[in-house]
């Protein structure tokens, strides 16, 4: 703001003096006033050269720091939203949020620090010495200002809203592209490469059709404005000369007072165009504030429990779930306990709520009623830092960040040593694999393209190894590899010490991946319809037979 009051008072200050070098210099034939206040317009223009410096660095600094600021809140948001909020809004709007959102509010504050506060103080300023100079004069602004300001009304009812459909035309663009991303395996198998294409021109010619439409109209105001300038000054010259002709006004008043009816109605233009480009920002704000003021259905307690020192024990107690507004329960009377050293095993077949009945564990989802327990005490009393310092997860997707194997390894662990993550990829079997293609160091790509799909299991399975916690989940992690190696590792996690000092549960739809549980869930429809060892299920679960009988050849044999 200071900087920004040098610059207005210097530019305000120079017309009234070139407006004295002609009515007193000029006319009076004085040279040496002429130098003198050339000289003072020379140091008033650096000094306000300078001002305008400082004010464009502050405001550039200041909304760069907003926006890193804005964006670190958005980004701590939704890591820490549970993963219903998190598919509330969708991953393309976050990432459109996030940057282009973002960089329309920063745009903004840029031009509200140099030309909102700036663009009234000089349009006062102006307006103030205007008048001083000539009164008469001013009855000008009467036609002039009115016809701006509604040409600048008319502008902004029918830009406003097309900037507004922007920002939605931006979310489905980078929806598009990022499917198209994701899935361009997908897409080349079925030959739909021409459809993708297609379907991305029509979102992005939308975009483009909308854009055009809103910058023309935009666009429109500078030719119109300047019309509006020119005009204005014709008036001031013919007005102003009959002013003089009749000794009514100086030579020198009518050049200053032309300067100022210029910056009063260029400074009217910058006050315009702000109120143009503010509701962009505001419609970007807004969708900002979406993400900021959702409402988290999973929160710690006011005072959190500890969870005590002893051994570990796992409690599911009369559990059911729902997803948000879903009809049926996804979980029914789930009802289970495990203690340290024990392996639970899950099994059922695709869309019978085995990885929904683990995400229930590191609480990235509530239950509708019952209690889930760890070590005696309920989730919800526990901190939702503890609580998953005491669960190390594997998920169903193998995701893994781009970096080197180290990198990927340390995130279960940040003060593991190179030792204690070779011991991990031993017993996730992946020690042959990382030592062929470079060991610790060697390059992760993103999403660990580089790796087949095995590989990738083993490397965060042996991140979830790596990891000292209560409860180990594996969610359906086994199901690329080969069975020997599925056999060795979980030979190698059930002599783990580390491991067995915690519950282990698995998520499997191979009965070979479960026959040696200690106990094993069948679950069906939400429900668990069975609860035993390999040999009971086997003797006496008709589900479980089913499984058994849809999975092996007649005469083959699994042994627990």
């Amino acid at each position: 703001m200071g900087f920004m009051m040098i610059q207005v008072a210097c530019d305000l200050s120079l017309p009234t003096l070139t407006s004295n070098i002609i009515d007193k210099g000029i006319a009076n034939n004085d040279i040496g006033y002429i130098w003198r206040t050339g000289g003072q317009m020379l140091l008033l223009s650096f000094i306000g050269v300078l001002g305008a410096a400082g004010n464009v660095y502050y405001a550039a600094t200041q909304s760069q720091k907003m926006g890193q600021r804005i964006r670190t809140n958005l980004f701590k948001k939704v890591t820490l939203s549970s993963t219903e909020e998190f598919e509330t809004v969708g991953n393309a709007s976050l990432i459109t949020r996030t940057t282009n959102d973002v960089v329309q509010i920063q745009n903004v504050m840029v031009q509200m620090l140099r030309m909102m506060l700036m663009a009234p103080i000089m349009l006062i300023g102006a307006g103030i010495l205007a008048y001083l100079k000539s009164p008469r004069l001013t009855l000008v602004f009467l036609v002039a200002l009115p016809v701006l300001a509604l040409f600048t009304i008319v502008v902004m009812y029918f830009a406003v809203p097309l900037f507004k459909s922007l920002q939605k035309k931006i979310d489905r663009i980078n929806l598009i592209f990022r499917e198209g991303l994701t899935g361009v395996r997908v897409i080349r198998a079925f030959n739909q490469d021409k459809f993708e294409q297609d379907r991305f021109e029509g979102a992005n010619q939308d975009y483009t059709q909308t854009g055009i439409k809103v910058f023309m109209i935009v666009s429109l105001m500078f030719p119109v404005i300047t019309l509006i300038i020119s005009g204005t000054n014709i008036g001031i010259v013919w007005y102003g000369g009959q002013l003089i002709a009749h000794q009514a006004l100086e030579v020198g008043n009518l050049v200053a007072f032309m300067t100022y009816a210029t910056q009063i109605l260029i400074s009217f233009m910058m006050v315009s165009m702000v109120f143009v480009f503010v509701p962009r920002a505001q419609a970007s704000a807004a969708r900002i504030n979406e993400v900021m003021d959702l409402k988290s259905k999973i929160n710690d307690a006011d005072q959190p429990v500890t969870l005590p020192d002893g051994p570990v024990s796992l409690e599911f107690d009369h559990v059911d779930f729902r997803y948000t507004g879903a009809e049926k329960l996804a979980l029914a009377d789930v009802h289970f306990r495990a203690k340290a050293g024990q392996t639970v095993a899950i099994i059922g077949g695709t869309g019978s709520g085995k990885s929904t009945l683990v995400n229930l564990i590191p609480r990235l989802f509530d239950p509708e009623s019952g209690q889930i327990r760890l070590n005696g005490v309920a989730l919800p009393a526990v901190s939702q830092r503890e609580l998953h310092q005491a669960v190390s997860i594997t998920q169903q997707k193998a995701v893994l960040f781009a970096g080197t194997i180290r990198s990927n390894m340390v995130t279960a662990k940040a003060d593991a040593t190179d030792d204690q993550i070779w011991h991990a990829l031993d017993v996730a079997q992946a020690t042959d694999f990382v030592k062929e293609t470079g060991g610790l160091d060697a390059v992760v790509e993103q999403n660990g393209d580089n790796f087949s799909g095995g590989q990738r299991q083993r490397l965060v399975i042996a991140r979830t190894i790596l990891k000292r916690a209560s409860v180990y989940v594996f969610d359906d992690s086994f199901s690329a590899l080969d069975f020997k190696t599925d056999a060795l590792l979980r030979q190698q996690l059930r002599q783990d010490a580390q491991v067995q000092a915690g519950v282990t549960v698995i998520v499997a739809q191979r009965v070979s991946t479960v026959a040696d549980a200690d106990v094993i869930l069948v679950i069906d429809g939400g429900k668990i319809v069975g609860q035993g060892t390999h040999d009971e299920l086997k003797a006496t679960n008709k589900t479980y037979q089913e499984i058994l009988d849809s999975q092996l050849r007649k005469g083959d044999v699994v042994d627990a």
